[in-house]
């Protein structure tokens, strides 16, 4: 490839993502079902109505660090960590989202206004490309509708209230997919211990609800990398 034609080679990569991404929204719900997040769908759909931002693009000109990357080195999704004095999953790193306030019109319009409350993002520049379906929460008792959206036209962010979150930051999809970045978070409580996906991010751990939606959707969409699924790590609880 010459210089010359890697501008339209990575434009044609991440438009594929984004196709990918918009089906699995639109005939998703089967293949979703059947994915590792079946396990939440197999317990009952309750729990306080909120939604939470996925969002994918070129946020901005780092690619990844991974030398043979399975998806676009450009290809990006936005995360947050928590502060760690929130009630709930403190310190803990998560799409940017929460809670549907009377005021929403469902669960894109309360994942984008989450969002920019959180992290300072223009929600004009997003395109929301659907949702997936709800998933439980029991830990908090929400039900949380993953919002899938892409960054066409990025705008600056940072973390906003610094009581809710700590940090705002992107991270390469194809990092993530690394099968050195992989792990399995385990936590021990009453004697019985749970295992979920994790992802190694730079300095951060991503677990739990956001590592399950995220592993789940790299299945899905058939971007996952074999990965050593008994390398453990201990959740930061």
């Amino acid at each position: 490839m010459t210089p010359s034609d890697e501008p339209r080679a990575v434009a044609a990569a991440l438009t594929g993502a984004r196709t990918q991404l918009e089906a699995l929204c639109d005939d998703g719900a089967d293949r979703w079902s059947r994915s590792g997040v079946r396990s939440l769908l197999r317990t009952p759909l309750t729990g306080r109505p909120a939604a939470v931002l996925v969002l994918f693009g070129m946020l901005d000109l780092a690619p990844a660090r991974e030398p043979e990357p399975p998806v676009a080195a450009e290809l990006d999704v936005l995360l947050t960590r928590r502060a760690a004095t929130l009630g709930h999953h403190p310190g803990q790193v998560s799409f940017p989202g929460g809670r549907l306030d009377p005021a929403d019109r469902g669960p894109i319009e309360a994942a984008l206004r989450e969002a920019r409350e959180e992290t300072g993002l223009d929600p004009e520049g997003v395109d929301v490309l659907g949702v997936l379906p709800p998933l439980p929460v029991a830990v908090s008792n929400h039900l949380v509708t993953p919002v899938v959206g892409w960054w066409s036209h990025p705008s600056a962010v940072a973390a906003v209230d610094h009581a809710e979150t700590a940090d705002v930051f992107r991270v390469p999809v194809a990092d993530l997919l690394s099968p050195g970045n992989r792990r399995t978070a385990t936590v021990t409580r009453g004697g019985v211990t749970y295992r979920s996906p994790a992802f190694l991010a730079g300095d951060h751990l991503v677990w739990g609800f956001t590592a399950l939606v995220l592993d789940a959707m790299f299945d899905t969409l058939g971007w996952d990398v074999p990965w050593d699924a008994s390398r453990t790590i201990p959740a930061p609880v």
